[in-house]
């Protein structure tokens, strides 16, 4: 090899090597590239994951079944320091010690009457209802409404809920009036809810306030309304209906 072609080989080897040097870079960057697209590829799949797992559980929070309490004073919880020591608070507590997935809604208006109730059961049917436990008639019979307004604005409810959730069951609390409303009168007002009840074959309490009603003890100073152990009583009146229907989902 001649002196020039030494010299000149010499000259090359830097570019070689730079050229060889370039190209490995080129081979990692590559290389991190792909590398870098990958762990992206899966840190997305798994963030995907975890949204669909993050809803599925979301979704089976909110998949409760609802029991919806629709009544009066009684169901309200009038009078109590504590609202959720109503019969319907009482009956959550229950369900949530059975880890049964029901959610219990107070829906109890003091002072409501049948036709009240008539008036705003469309509203209340907006929400999906697995239950539904009718305790209206008592400010009726107080006020002596003609019983068969109060008879027929019962219905009316029933067919209401009936027409717009046909799968939801109906439980039909009957309530009993003081004997001095006439004995006629509380007769055929105690009447109207055994009636109704086997006309529409429904769920049926005779008296929500049964072992509670007319009892000083367990009632406020009122007389009519419970108090936080009345209601537990009531409660338990309540739960001897609606046990049957849980009774499969029950845990042993």
């Amino acid at each position: 090899m001649s002196k020039a072609q030494n010299n000149q080989l010499h000259l090359n080897l830097p570019i070689l090597r730079s050229a060889k040097l370039l190209k490995f870079c080129y081979i990692i960057t590559a290389f991190v590239c792909v590398a870098c697209g990958e762990n992206s590829s899966n840190r997305n799949n798994t963030e995907t994951q975890t949204k669909t797992e993050k809803v599925d559980s979301d979704t089976t929070e909110t998949s409760a079944k609802t029991i919806l309490c629709f009544g009066d004073s009684i169901t309200a919880g009038y009078g109590l320091d504590d609202t959720e020591d109503a019969f319907p608070g009482v009956l959550q507590r229950k369900i949530d010690s059975l880890d049964l997935n029901y959610t219990v809604v107070n829906s109890g208006l003091s002072g409501e009457t049948t036709a009240g109730g008539k008036g705003r059961i469309d509203w209340i049917l907006n929400q999906e209802i697995d239950i539904f436990i009718l305790e209206l008639g008592a400010n009726d019979g107080l006020r002596g409404v003609p019983l068969s307004e109060t008879r027929a604005n019962l219905q009316a409810i029933i067919d209401t809920v009936r027409s717009k959730m046909p799968e939801t069951t109906i439980i039909l609390a009957g309530m009993e009036l003081p004997p001095n409303m006439g004995e006629d009168y509380t007769s055929e007002f105690r009447e109207i809810f055994a009636d109704l009840a086997q006309k529409n074959n429904l769920e049926f309490i005779p008296f929500i306030l049964k072992d509670v009603g007319g009892i000083k003890e367990l009632n406020q100073n009122d007389g009519i309304h419970p108090t936080v152990e009345g209601h537990k009583i009531l409660a338990h009146t309540v739960w001897e209906v609606l046990e049957p229907l849980l009774k499969s989902e029950i845990k042993k």
